[in-house]
């Protein structure tokens, strides 16, 4: 037989160790081809067999691994029934058995063949082939081959061919005993037993490496053979299981822990994924998976997953989410104004803070709602995760939908590979603003709800929801019980939403705040664009001087962008209005300054009456929008028709502009 010499162990490494088991006859063949393998195995002789056999080698392996036994024969055999180890058994090839039997032919006629265990492979052939007369005769224990040889005896049998006991019993009662074995065949059983042992070190090798690979996994994992014996167990398995690694091994699992078993699994060969288990007090999350080689199912393996972790991982993959979103940024005390309404709204958004529900804050467009809404993001104890802003007014229903709760992969035509989280899933643990939440679709509306109710969220597509902690903050410029009454706002979603409530008041209710908010706004400008306040302090002067002669409806925005049209209208690099009188000065340089404004925002200077206030009979409202699209329209006509840019000029949305000039 030719193979590959086993290549020479690293110096750490101890070479293969072989037990060569054998008595009288095999045992000299063994002692004398052992320096023959020296170079590739260590290789032991004992002069014994069956129990003093296995508790020979029982006592070496308990000293150094045996990586296989060698041994011929019956006691072959029984060490195979009483070691767990590789048995290579000394096997008597057709050219040993011609050998021998030609040997007893030329000594007698009357010849007889001991075999281990069954009648010697195509005999009846080789004895029909030259008219041998060979007298047949099998054993299985030493008792029997003795009563065999006897047997034989009696039958005129002069010449027994067989095993070294029965060749020496022949020899012990005056027959001609001829040994079966050849040095060939002890030396192939060797060159086995080093293939034997080369292989079990490769595969000692896989498994020490699969084993270390699984000791690192937080995932408990169990793997078992075609028996369901457990095979690996790895150490988070074991101490979720509270034993150790070892103490389940070569065991049924079906026996040591029923709530583990795989004996369905064995039984189907099909997969179970994600079902919870409680197992020694403990829940845990178990798949369970046939292991199929070349079309065989070959075993199973199990593994399981701690709830707790996954939610902890969960937690940090969901922290560290923030899909297309601008994170909080604003704090409440960076409200501009010291007047009663403002300081009223600031002391309700520090008590929405310190608590968990859900807030809803109603106002005129431009008051600042998203200002408020990070401010309790910010005072409150969600501070650290995610703020998401969302504008349920400036996206289609079909992409709110999914804006808002994700999707599973494959959920429609041009799904992005592996789903996307949803807003809310991205908000998990922190705070949602659904801004201009009276303009969601009432089909939107009712998984809102359950949101809300439910606190889990159903991706687009998914058949399973996914838990959400959020705290949700809702804005709206509409009088939502008017929608409640009219059937376009489910007024269960409204009294879920309308548990805190803020009133952000319009800037012509706060006009003791306009001094101050001019000024901010004006070096805010600025500095952004990058000039000198002192340039258009007149001008600013004269804007605070008309302001509250306005009746402002687009409040802070509208502001801001009128104060960023005057300082960019100004000439940022000499100072007009400068006289060389000092007095005269101030006085030409704040009536020119107040011309300027004129010029620049006339809207400033008609005598319109402010607006009525809420609950004013409808035709006063009707001329209110009138007066709001004829402005619109103006700033529109200016724009030449370029509705981005008019928006951007008005601080509305486009959404908002076109609802605007089309009213319902």
């Amino acid at each position: 037989m030719l193979t590959e010499p086993l290549p020479r162990p690293h110096p750490s490494q101890a070479p293969p160790r072989i037990v060569a088991v054998g008595f009288r006859r095999i045992n000299k063949m063994l002692q004398a081809l052992v320096p023959e393998f020296a170079d590739r195995a260590a290789v032991e002789v004992l002069d014994v067999g069956f129990e003093e056999a296995v508790a020979r080698v029982r006592a070496l392996q308990a000293q150094r691994p045996v990586d296989v036994v060698v041994a011929a024969g019956s006691n072959g055999g029984y060490l195979r029934q009483h070691l767990d180890l590789p048995i290579v058994v000394v096997k008597v090839g057709g050219f040993d058995l011609m050998q021998a039997l030609a040997r007893a032919k030329r000594q007698s006629s009357r010849i007889g063949l001991i075999t281990y265990v069954g009648v010697a492979p195509d005999i009846h052939q080789f004895d029909d082939l030259f008219g041998l007369g060979v007298h047949q005769r099998s054993y299985r224990t030493e008792d029997e081959a003795q009563a065999a040889v006897r047997e034989l005896q009696q039958e005129g049998v002069e010449v027994i061919v067989g095993s070294g006991v029965a060749a020496d019993m022949a020899d012990q009662i005056g027959l001609t005993g001829i040994f079966l074995y050849s040095m060939d065949a002890v030396r192939e059983a060797l060159e086995d037993a080093v293939e034997v042992a080369r292989a079990s070190r490769i595969e000692l090798t896989k498994r020490e490496r699969l084993n270390t690979i699984l000791a690192q996994l937080s995932d408990g994992v169990i793997a078992v053979d075609a028996q369901e014996r457990v095979q690996t167990l790895n150490p988070t398995m074991a101490q979720w299981l509270g034993i150790s690694p070892a103490q389940w091994l070569g065991l049924k699992l079906s026996e040591v822990c029923p709530e583990l078993s795989l004996q369905a699994t064995l039984r189907l060969g099909t997969q179970e994924l994600e079902k919870i288990e409680l197992v020694k007090g403990k829940a845990l999350i178990v798949n369970r998976i046939p292991i199929v080689e070349q079309g065989v199912l070959t075993g199973a393996v199990l593994s399981g997953q701690d709830p707790i972790s996954i939610q902890r991982v969960d937690r940090h993959i969901r922290t560290r989410i923030k899909p297309n979103t601008v994170p909080a940024r604003y704090e409440l005390q960076q409200l501009l104004g010291r007047s009663t309404a403002l300081q009223r709204v600031q002391r309700m958004a520090l008590s929405c803070a310190r608590s968990q529900a859900t807030v809803l804050i109603l106002g005129e467009s431009g008051t600042g709602k998203e200002l408020v809404a990070q401010g309790i993001h910010m005072a409150s104890e969600r501070r650290e995760l995610p703020f998401v802003a969302v504008n349920c007014a400036a996206v289609s229903e079909t992409l709110l939908e999914s804006e808002l709760f994700g999707y599973e992969e494959g959920a429609f035509t041009g799904a992005r590979r592996g789903g996307k989280i949803g807003l809310f899933e991205a908000a998990h643990k922190g705070t949602i603003f659904l801004d201009e939440v009276g303009e969601m679709p009432l089909s939107l509306q009712s998984r809102l709800l359950r949101v809300l109710q439910e606190r889990e969220v159903l991706r687009v597509g998914a058949t399973e929801p996914t838990p959400v902690n959020v705290r949700v903050i809702a804005a709206t410029h509409r009088n939502l019980l008017r929608h409640v009454e009219e059937g376009s706002f489910r007024q269960d979603l409204f009294y879920r939403l309308n548990i805190l409530r803020i009133d952000m008041p319009p800037l012509r209710d706060r006009l003791d705040d306009l001094p101050e908010l001019v000024r901010a706004l004006h070096a805010k400008v600025c500095a952004r664009l990058d000039l000198d306040p002192a340039h258009t302090e007149a001008i600013a002067a004269a804007l605070i001087s008309q302001a509250p002669s306005y009746h402002w409806p687009g409040n802070v925005r509208e502001l801001e962008n009128l104060v960023e049209r005057l300082v960019a209208y100004a000439d940022p690099h000499a100072d007009p209005y400068a006289k060389d009188d000092d007095n005269a000065a101030a006085n030409v340089s704040s009536e020119a300054a107040r011309t300027f404004v004129h010029t620049v925002a006339p809207e400033l200077f008609r005598a319109d009456a402010p607006p009525e206030p809420a609950g004013a009979p409808s035709s006063l409202k009707a001329h209110q929008a009138q007066r709001e699209r004829a402005e619109i329209q103006r700033v529109l006509d200016e724009c030449g028709g370029d509705r981005a840019l008019a928006s951007q000029r008005l601080g509305i949305s486009r959404t908002t502009l076109w609802r605007k000039l089309n009213p319902a």
